[in-house]
């Protein structure tokens, strides 16, 4: 059971490497983006506000975090784990403008407005900054959960191998016995030429 907990590291890569790039995204973003006019009031580039801080860094951070989790790990719980963490931080990158309101009326933590120059810049830096971008992420996230929701043909072998490498503890005979037990049925020839089963 041990080691169907066991994933290979290549079952989170990939997954783990977008998700790292879309953490930094979102966390650098706001700070480099007045660089090129692609920003949200104000203007400044590495200008930081309580709204930046609970909106973009944190999440942007947290999903940099799951993704290291994701592409750095071996085991299926801690994996999952990663990709969860992932996951809801893209839910706050869609659902945290609209939630903050509620508990800051003051609007300390608000983030501003984009200031592209024309209406289409305007709907691509909300969405890359923040909608679309969540919705990447947690698409990503959720396909890592369901690929380690499943124990796969390679997984399964994999385990199996771990079980069947000898122990040096364990006698040669009694090695020799288990392996024997293990090893699926097969004709075997004979000194006389005959095929045994």
């Amino acid at each position: 059971m041990a080691g169907m907990l066991r994933v290979p590291r290549s079952r989170g890569a990939l997954s783990g490497f977008l998700l790292i790039l879309l953490g930094l995204w979102g966390g650098l973003i706001a700070f480099v983006g007045p660089y090129f006019h692609f920003a949200y009031t104000p203007d400044t580039a590495w200008y930081y506000s309580a709204g930046r801080l609970w909106l973009e860094i944190l999440p942007g951070a947290a999903t940099l975090l799951g993704g290291l989790i994701l592409l750095g790990t071996r085991t299926r719980p801690v994996a999952m784990f990663g990709a969860w963490l992932a996951a809801v931080s893209g839910a706050w990158f869609v659902v945290g403008q609209t939630l903050t309101p509620l508990w800051n009326s003051s609007g300390t933590m608000a983030v501003g407005s984009p200031v592209g120059s024309g209406t289409l810049i305007r709907v691509l830096e909300e969405i890359s900054f923040f909608a679309g971008l969540g919705v990447v992420i947690v698409f990503i996230a959720a396909m890592s959960i369901g690929r380690l929701s499943v124990i796969g043909v390679r997984d399964a072998r994999l385990a199996e191998r771990e079980v069947v490498v000898p122990d040096s503890d364990v006698p040669a005979a009694e090695r020799t016995e288990e392996l024997s037990r293990r090893a699926p049925a097969s004709s075997v020839t004979s000194d006389d030429g005959t095929a045994d089963q």
